[in-house]
């Protein structure tokens, strides 16, 4: 064999036709190790390797399928005679091909204009039933794709994370700014220039980010690569692997954060150095005459005035508040919507079920099994320019009782996650492509049929024969809520079943369920990072504050009232004003990863989801609210007599 050529992970290939390799994801799924018995069609085999094979780096049972099936379905390896003895009843025949000069990017162009040329000349000389070219085959480009999806994905959240540190950053250089300013003064009016100081106050932050950067990468290329390796390895088929290292990604997570840092850094100080000596002596780091405070009306209480005052004095790190909670909401909520939309999807993928069976034969057969109805499947692919998938396309008999649609008359009905995923509705008219050749079909939306989780077109049989230039009475297979038994089993090429309809929920369960508790985690310590720091620079910045009410006597309790009471209300009312926010954010997010990829899951963000976040926000901030009191506790009351105006 020159092509798809086994990669043998532990164990020996089989020898006998007792023996059999297994794929190594679906022996884990399932527990199976060298040396287990393996039941296969009732004949009992010996497992003698675990295998990765680089045709089935995703185990997908159909290339149309949304979501491969690592847990039931699987691929193995035995010997010719172990083949044979397995009986013919669902044997398919394939071929395999590599081009003599095969196409640069075998994913772009070229190779989809090659794949489809090469289709047209084997169609002209025989009979040609399935054609998968590798820039169409989900099992070999699945995982590529879903890596490279997994890459923009990590790369937007890392960057969005560099930006809030940043401000972070420069807030605190800010605030460390104000603290020393007399200092500041005196040494420029010593003759120090703006440079010198903006180089001593650059120092530190890019300092903690070069050992960040240098500790970053070690643990990169050690703990965390194997823990991300174990993700990937979790949900795919991957042959064995050499860890390298890679330019672009040093580029992109070192070199390119670092620049990001000390830009807004810089940018910050230079703006801040912009004053002249006289004012940072006096503590005058105002750009703007201050405006007089407007009265609070004497009616409102004491504590209750004095808290306002706090939130006017600082509604601008209020307000980056706001926006570091936001960023941690999303993704605090994209880690918490996953596993309950799983589930919403695969209740309503049982409740939007055709059948309970649907058969699909490799020739039509007649059945007596009642309540049975015959129907045709076919399928035609999307148009675009850049991402094109197969869609299902269904010719429904007449006053069917599967599909409650009106199909008479060549209407056509899109299911509505077709009209959510692609913007459709009732009159817009698409265009879709033969699977199989060249060319089109331009349909129209007479209807929108009540499904939200599957990818498809229903048409009258008249019609879905007429298009596919099928005789008048073909039909693919039959719809039945009963197991028809009249039908000879090697007649049946396929049999779809509720199993079938929840592989998707499930597998994406199984492979995404360590992901989303990272970006859970993430988005915790986020949330906790960014209220903490910047809360901790409101009371330092009024650490003044904070000591002259001591002096006047209020007690430990009234002044975090005052102070950190007034930070709870504004984190839990940015908490909350947030979540609609994040809603509509996730919701855009989410239909343009959706596009991406084969299929639709729509994005249903249950309430339950908005509940656990706020929850777990409030319970994060009231262990932030604790260190926060430790520091108010240390203001010293000589503080009051400093930096006095």
């Amino acid at each position: 064999m020159d092509v798809n050529k086994e990669c043998l992970l532990s164990g020996e290939m089989p020898s006998a036709e007792n023996e059999i390799a297994l794929d190594r994801l679906y022996a884990k799924n399932n527990d199976l190790y060298v040396g287990d018995t393996f039941s296969v069609a009732g004949k009992s085999l010996k497992v003698t390797g675990i295998v990765a094979l680089p045709d089935y780096s995703s185990l997908f049972q159909n290339n149309t399928d949304f979501m491969f099936d690592s847990i039931k379905f699987g691929v193995a390896v035995m010997t010719d005679d172990g083949f044979a003895d397995m009986g013919e009843s669902h044997i398919h025949y394939s071929y395999s091909w590599k081009y003599d000069t095969p196409p640069d990017d075998p994913n772009g162009k070229e190779a989809k204009d090659t794949a489809e040329d090469f289709m047209r000349t084997v169609s002209e000389n025989a009979p040609l039933t399935n054609f998968i070219p590798r820039c169409s085959s989900n099992a070999i480009k699945f995982a590529g794709e879903d890596l490279g999806g997994d890459r923009t994905m990590v790369l937007t959240l890392m960057y969005i994370l560099i930006v809030i540190i940043a401000f972070v950053f420069a807030i605190t250089t800010s605030n460390t700014i104000n603290r020393e300013a007399n200092v500041i003064g005196t040494l420029r009016a010593s003759g120090y220039t703006k440079a010198e100081l903006i180089r001593h106050y650059m120092t530190p932050p890019l300092i903690v980010l070069l050992v960040a950067a240098i500790v970053g990468n070690i643990l990169g290329y050690t703990f965390f690569k194997n823990l991300m390796a174990d993700q990937y390895l979790g949900s795919y088929s991957l042959t064995s692997y050499e860890t390298l290292w890679n330019a672009n990604a040093f580029i992109e997570t070192t070199i390119v954060p670092i620049v990001i840092m000390a830009a807004i850094n810089f940018i910050m100080l230079v703006r801040a150095f912009s004053l002249s000596p006289l004012k940072f002596i006096r503590r005058d780091l105002k750009r703007h005459q201050k405006k007089k405070a407007f009265k609070l009306n004497t009616k409102i209480g004491i504590m209750t005035r004095f808290k306002l005052r706090v939130i006017f004095q600082n509604i601008p790190n209020y307000i980056t508040i706001f926006i570091g909670i936001l960023f941690a909401g999303i993704i605090l909520v994209f880690g918490t919507m996953f596993v309950p939309l799983l589930d919403y999807v695969e209740e309503e993928t049982l409740n939007n079920m055709i059948a309970a069976h649907q058969y699909i034969l490799k020739m039509p057969v007649d059945t007596e099994t009642d309540g049975a109805e015959k129907y045709c499947m076919g399928s035609l692919k999307t148009t675009g320019d850049s991402f094109t998938e197969n869609i299902s396309v269904y010719g429904i008999s007449e006053n069917s009782r599967y599909i409650d649609a009106d199909l008479g008359g060549g209407k056509v009905y899109i299911s509505s996650a077709y009209s959510d995923k692609y913007s459709l509705k009732r009159g817009d008219t698409f265009t879709m492509k033969e699977e199989f050749g060249d060319k089109t079909h331009l349909l129209n939306v007479d209807g929108i049929y009540d499904n939200p989780t599957t990818l498809a077109v229903f048409m009258s049989r008249d019609k879905f024969n007429e298009m596919f230039g099928n005789e008048s009475d073909y039909f693919s297979g039959y719809l039945s809520d009963s197991v028809i038994e009249d039908i000879d089993e090697s007649l049946i090429a396929a049999e779809i079943t509720e199993d079938d309809y929840t592989k998707s929920s499930r597998q994406l369960k199984q492979s995404m369920g360590n992901m989303m508790v990272i970006f859970w985690i993430l988005g915790v310590a986020v949330f906790m990072l960014v209220i903490y720091l910047l809360a901790k620079i409101i009371i330092e910045k009024n650490s003044q504050s904070i000591s002259m009410t001591k002096i006047l006597g209020y007690n430990k309790k009234e002044i975090d009232r005052i102070y950190i009471h007034t930070t709870s209300i504004v984190t839990i009312i940015s908490l909350i004003a947030s979540l609609p926010v994040i809603n509509v954010s996730l919701n855009r997010i989410w239909h343009m990863m959706m596009l991406e990829y084969t299929g639709w899951i729509p994005c249903v963000i249950q309430w339950t989801v908005y509940l656990r976040v706020v929850v777990i926000g409030i319970i994060t901030y009231a262990v932030v609210a604790l260190l926060l009191m430790r520091q108010t506790n240390k203001v010293p009351l000589a503080d009051a007599l400093k930096n006095a105006e």
